[in-house]
């Protein structure tokens, strides 16, 4: 009896009615519940990177479909990536909701790109005991060099920015391409303090040289608009103030507003780490070492997807990463030589080359001088070290298989020892490992001697007998 086999009529509206309720469910998700009287509170902690770009300008947008009426960035950042700074500036310049910058809690810093932020944010406020400033670009090669101690007459204007920005007290950048990208840099930062009537001589020092304020000094020197010690205390100073928006001047009405944060998504949270250097590093070397596992033991499979998941994500890492490609080529060549060495040994010449190529190229990987964009040395010593132990153990199992006896083949008959069967001198026979074989000896040889091989030609043995006398009752080989 054949059983047909069909589609139940019921499927096609089982299939309907989960779209349907998919759809209701994702409407209801999106639907923009309004943020009146609501001021958005983001995070913006750590380096600033593509993920913490994606996640403030999504928060911006989401606060102006909203409705939100301010948009509060808590900031706390080393600094981060050129182009994702300029996003973020982007998304505060086109919004239409006033965004305040807040350097906050104590102890917070805004360094580097985070002082572009707070410069092109409507309103910048610090919490007691935080800083700001360190602009330079410091992909270029560093901060300059700072202005000596022996010149404490500038020291008052350098705090209070009214020091000429361009006078010679100013480290001139090293080369052509430097200099272009400081000039660069720093007529961003003054076209940023331009717009909310910010000191711009201070600032272009901060691209220039370097130059950091506590917030007290940047309170007094008109870098930032106030100072606030709690979320609360700001949203009460900073009602009644009138702000830029585009063409249009806008008057605060903060008092009331409650705070509601806004924390990044589990997406923006696994992009940050992976693009944290040490995490792209590690993800590079897994790769790379499955890949070399799967190839050198086709089909385990597991080796070989995780190397190439691993891989891609730490290339994806590096394309919002300043690599240096170079650093990259001396990791893969310093892998390589110590795969060859495992695969055939040169007693450590290719291993302790392939440990200095892999060690200079993860000191040289990432092409900045900002510490959070830096590969952890105790990370990069600790792979060395494991690397290392890796191949010296392999040396010493190679070297300790070398110089066992050979078990196997025509060489381990030399040498072996059997008994004689009967024959010699000329030819005659041996039992050797339980086998008879064809063997010659110029010497008479009684049944039952022992004999030990001294090479072999062919399927015939050249013996010489064991100087034991013969025992009959002995067992054979």
């Amino acid at each position: 009896m054949k059983t047909r086999i069909g589609f139940s009529p019921l499927l096609p509206l089982l299939w309907a009615a989960a779209l349907v309720l998919g759809a209701i469910g994702a409407a209801a998700d999106g639907a923009p519940d309004s943020l009146a009287r609501k001021a958005l509170v983001l995070e913006v902690r750590g380096v600033i990177g593509p993920a913490m770009a994606s996640y403030v300008a999504d928060s911006i947008a989401e606060a102006q479909t909203r409705d939100a009426e301010l948009v509060i960035l808590r900031m706390d950042t080393p600094g981060g990536l050129d182009p994702s700074m300029r996003s973020i500036i982007q998304s505060i310049a086109a919004s239409s909701v006033p965004v305040v910058g807040y350097v906050a809690p104590t102890g917070a810093r805004a360094a580097s790109a985070g002082t572009y932020i707070l410069y092109a944010c409507q309103i910048a406020a610090m919490a007691p005991g935080t800083n700001l400033g360190a602009a330079t670009p410091v992909r270029l090669g560093g901060l300059p060099t700072p202005k000596p101690a022996s010149e404490p007459e500038n020291e008052e204007g350098a705090r209070d920015g009214t020091q000429d920005a361009g006078s010679a007290s100013s480290p001139e950048p090293s080369d052509a391409k430097e200099r272009k990208l400081i000039n660069d840099a720093a007529a961003y930062i003054r076209a940023l303090a331009s717009l909310h009537g910010r000191n711009a001589d201070w600032a272009e020092r901060a691209v220039r040289e370097g130059a950091s304020l506590s917030a007290e000094e940047a309170l007094e020197a008109h870098v930032i608009d106030l100072m606030a010690p709690s979320l609360e205390t700001l949203l009460r100073a900073i009602d009644g103030r009138a702000v830029r928006l585009g063409e249009t001047r806008v008057v605060l009405d903060t008092s009331d507003l409650e705070p509601i944060e806004r924390r990044p998504d589990w997406k923006t949270r696994l992009l940050a780490v992976i693009g944290h250097p040490n995490v792209a590093y590690i993800l590079m070397l897994v790769g790379i070492y499955g890949l070399i596992y799967e190839f050198s033991n086709p089909g385990a499979v597991l080796p070989g997807t995780l190397g190439t998941l691993s891989l891609l994500l730490a290339l994806y890492a590096f394309q919002v990463l300043p690599i240096n490609y170079a650093g990259v080529g001396l990791i893969i060549l310093g892998l390589a030589l110590m795969a060859m060495e495992l695969i055939t040994p040169s007693f450590g010449a290719l291993g302790l080359g392939g440990i200095a190529a892999f060690i200079l190229g993860s000191l040289i990987l990432i092409d900045s001088d900002a510490p959070a964009l830096g590969i952890s040395l105790p990370l990069v010593l600790g792979l060395a070290l494991f690397s290392a132990l890796v191949i010296f153990l392999a040396l010493g199992l190679a070297l300790r298989a070398h110089r066992r006896p050979v078990t196997t083949g025509a060489e381990e008959l030399a040498g072996a020892q059997g008994e004689v069967v009967g024959g010699f001198p000329g030819s005659g026979s041996v039992r050797l490992h339980g086998e008879i074989w064809s063997a010659s000896s110029d010497r008479p040889i009684v049944p039952g001697t022992r004999i030990r091989v001294v090479r072999r030609d062919g399927l015939r043995l050249t013996v010489e007998p064991i100087h034991t006398s013969p025992t009959k009752a002995s067992k054979p080989s």
